[in-house]
C-alpha cells in the first residue's frame, strides 16, 4: 500500500490532550472532530485506513467505499460496524483491547459507593436546608449500606468484568459471576444468571451488547433483584431496559443505579433516565467510565500500532 490516506472521522471523542503516536511510514492524515451520516461517503471517497469511535459504518455505507481496507475502532466494542458485510467485502476490522481494565473498575466502585451510602440523596437534602431543619449534628433520611462483607455479582467474566471482580475482593466484598442468560449449564466458578440477580448487593454489567443481550435486564430482572440492591452498567446502554429501570427506581423495587451508558448517545430530555435524573437514588455519567487519561492514551497507544501492524502485514487485534 504506498502513501496510504488515514481519517479520523470522530476525533473530539478523544480529550484533545491526548498525543497520537506518529505512524512508523508515510501516510495522508485527516481528521474531523464529528461526523454526520451523510458525511461519510465523501470524506472516506479515498480513504484506505479509517478510525471511527461511535460513527456508524453500516453496509449501505460501506459499499459505497472501494478504496476502503482497514476500519481501526478507537474502542472495544464495534457494534457501530457492520461485520458481516466487512468480511465479505475484505475490509480488515481491528479494536483496541485492555486499555480501560483499571478506569473501568474503578469507575464501577466509585459509583457502588457513592449510591450504598446515598451520597446523592445527603447531597440533596443538604441543598433543601434538610440539615438547617433538623437541628441536629447530623441526620439520616436515606440508609447507609457497608461494602465489606456485601455481595458483588458479575454478568460478563471477560478481562473488565474479572478486573472489577478484583477491586471488589479487596474491599472484602464476595464475588459471584453469572452464567450466561438461559444456559442449560454452569461453567466451573458461575452461577446461574437468576441466582446472581437475586443474591447480589451490588449487580455490575459488563457483557458485550448482541441480539442475546439486548434488554438482558428488564422489569422481570429487576423484580427478581433484593430490594436494596444496586446496578451498574458501564458496558452498553442497549443491557438494560431503560423505562423498566426508571420504573423500579421510583417504586423502590431496587435501592439505586448508576448508568455510564445509554441506549442513544448522546442521550437527551427523551431518555427515560435523563428525565429523570433527579432521583436520588440514580447515578449518571456520560459515558466516561473507560476515560481516565492514563486509558485514553494506552488507547491511543494501542490503535495506532493496530494501524501499523495491518501495514506491516500483521495480525494484530483483529476482529476481521
Amino acid at each position: 500500500m504506498s502513501l496510504p490516506t488515514v481519517v479520523f472521522l470522530d476525533r473530539s471523542t478523544i480529550p484533545s490532550h491526548i498525543e497520537f503516536p506518529h505512524l512508523p511510514f508515510d501516510h495522508q492524515w485527516v481528521e474531523y472532530d464529528t461526523t454526520e451520516p451523510d458525511q461519510i461517503v465523501e470524506r472516506l471517497s479515498q480513504a484506505q485506513i479509517v478510525i471511527t469511535n461511535k460513527v456508524v459504518l453500516d453496509r449501505r455505507t460501506l459499499s459505497h467505499l472501494p478504496n476502503l481496507e482497514l476500519i481501526a475502532v478507537c474502542a472495544t466494542g464495534f457494534n457501530n460496524i457492520d461485520i458481516e458485510y466487512c468480511q465479505q467485502a475484505g475490509i480488515a476490522v481491528a479494536n483496541v483491547r485492555g486499555y480501560a481494565s483499571q478506569s473501568v473498575p474503578e469507575h464501577v466502585i466509585a459509583m457502588m459507593f457513592a449510591l450504598r451510602r446515598n451520597l446523592i440523596g445527603y447531597h440533596q437534602d443538604i441543598a433543601a436546608g434538610e440539615w438547617q431543619r433538623k437541628q441536629q449534628f447530623c441526620f439520616f433520611t436515606h440508609p447507609i449500606g457497608d461494602i465489606a462483607g456485601a455481595t458483588f455479582g458479575v454478568i460478563g467474566s471477560g478481562e473488565l468484568g474479572q478486573a472489577t471482580a478484583t477491586l471488589a475482593k479487596a474491599l472484602g466484598m464476595n464475588v459471584i459471576f453469572a452464567e450466561r442468560k438461559g444456559a442449560a449449564q454452569c461453567r466451573e466458578g458461575h452461577l446461574s444468571f437468576e441466582r446472581v440477580l437475586m443474591l447480589s448487593d451490588v449487580l455490575s454489567l459488563h457483557c458485550p451488547l448482541n441480539e442475546q443481550t439486548h434488554h438482558l435486564i428488564g422489569a422481570k430482572e429487576l423484580s427478581q433483584m433484593k430490594p436494596n440492591s444496586i446496578l451498574i452498567n458501564t458496558g452498553r446502554g442497549g443491557l438494560v431496559d431503560e423505562i423498566a429501570l426508571v420504573h423500579a427506581l421510583r417504586k423502590q423495587q431496587i435501592g439505586g443505579a448508576g448508568v455510564d451508558v445509554f441506549s442513544q448517545e448522546p442521550a437527551d430530555e427523551s431518555n427515560p433516565l435523563i428525565a429523570h435524573c433527579e432521583l436520588s437514588n440514580l447515578l449518571l455519567t456520560p459515558h466516561v467510565a473507560w476515560g481516565s487519561d492514563s486509558s485514553i492514551q494506552k488507547l491511543a497507544n494501542i490503535l495506532m500500532d493496530n494501524i501499523r501492524a495491518y501495514v506491516e502485514g500483521e495480525q494484530q487485534n483483529r476482529v476481521v
